[in-house]
């Protein structure tokens, strides 16, 4: 139930970044899970082994390298769905930044340990 719930809280942020970032447009609510769906495993599967590929410019730029492997893997997926658009490499990395910060907040609010 609480992955299930983790799902839903991550297809609304999703909706809410498209909602105030005009560069980022989700068609609808059926895009919206699914395009969650592959973000959450993109960022289980491929984020980390990126991440360790890349952990020597990430200590070189102190940690900032980590926003342009979110922004990428964000404009990755959603370059896989038709009714999920990112305008360009910054709009993704804004795009995963906002997705991220909303997503946390509703899970802090919504899902108490």
């Amino acid at each position: 139930m609480r992955l299930l719930l983790t799902w839903i809280i991550n297809a609304v942020a999703l909706f809410a970044t498209s909602w105030l970032l005009k560069t980022v447009e989700i068609a609808d609510l059926s895009t919206a899970l699914v395009a969650a769906l592959v973000l959450g495993l993109v960022n289980t599967l491929i984020r980390p082994v990126l991440v360790l590929l890349t952990l020597p410019v990430s200590v070189v730029t102190l940690g900032l390298f980590i926003f342009v492997i979110n922004g990428l893997l964000f404009w990755a997926v959603a370059s896989l769905f038709a009714g999920f658009y990112v305008a360009g490499f910054w709009s993704a990395v804004g795009g995963a930044l906002v997705y991220s910060l909303i997503s946390w907040a509703l899970s802090s609010l919504m899902l108490k340990k």
